[in-house]
């Protein structure tokens, strides 16, 4: 979905015509979907916060299992880009960007949804992304196509990412990896420090190191995370400071 509003849409854009999304979540429904999730950007240049709000409630008003709403990041490569560079549009705001996940969590709890990632909300246990519960909890998963990442048993790997060499490679039955890594024990927690901070279930202190544990007590004092039977869970604070929180710990 990304927004509701026509000219946030044009500036990222899209084509599509937000006055279809109800009817996609209805004909999902009809189709047998048991969860319906949608994904919103905030922090567009030249989005208010009234469009915003418009955005959200939309979204809230199709009655979604799930919401994914994310802080609009500027790509190196992107049209975008370009033109921010060029000085055409405004880059984002920090200070924008924070008011805006407010007014979606304070609108989306409100609705019964409630945050179990930093920017990700759902209606209940059941509803939660499975799919991306796997990458933040350091499961294993398995990509397919061009360009596509995977991960089994500490090894990781991604894919050539043109379909044309994709494809040349299948077709001559060799495998599509570009190339792979293998992660040694401190890699593999230290990522489990930077995906698992992000969520509700929090962090387990034990997978910090002496370094990180020093840190927790100036964490919870300057209320950026509390402490819950034994896992580190980010505050609101915290939510949207959670980089500064990530690089204290490591």
């Amino acid at each position: 979905m990304q927004s509701d509003v026509g000219h946030v849409l044009r500036v990222l854009d899209r084509t599509h015509d937000p006055e279809r999304v109800p009817r996609a979540v209805e004909w999902a429904r009809q189709a047998g979907f048991d969860q319906v999730s949608l994904d919103l950007i905030y922090g567009t240049p030249g989005e208010s916060l009234a469009d915003w709000e418009r955005s959200l409630r939309a979204a809230l008003d199709c009655a979604p299992d799930h919401v994914s709403a994310y802080a609009l990041i500027v790509e190196d490569g992107t049209a975008l880009a370009r033109q921010v560079r060029r000085g055409e549009i405004a880059a984002p705001d920090d200070d924008d960007h924070a008011d805006k996940y407010l007014l979606a969590d304070d609108l989306l709890a409100a609705a019964g949804l409630e945050w179990y990632e930093v920017s990700n909300w759902a209606r209940d246990d059941r509803a939660r992304c499975r799919h991306n519960l796997a990458y933040w909890r350091g499961g294993d998963w398995w990509g397919v196509g061009p360009g596509a990442h995977s991960h089994v048993g500490g090894v990781r790997w991604w894919n050539v990412k043109h379909p044309a060499a994709y494809t040349e490679r299948l077709d001559a039955g060799h495998a599509p990896v570009h190339a792979r890594e293998m992660l040694d024990g401190e890699t593999r927690r230290v990522e489990r420090v930077l995906l698992e901070i992000r969520l509700r279930d929090g962090l387990p202190l034990g997978v910090l190191d002496d370094e990180g544990s020093a840190a927790v007590g100036s964490l919870v004092d300057d209320d950026l995370v509390a402490i819950e039977r034994d896992r580190l869970v980010l505050t609101t604070r915290g939510r949207l400071l959670a980089d500064a929180v990530v690089r204290a710990l490591v």
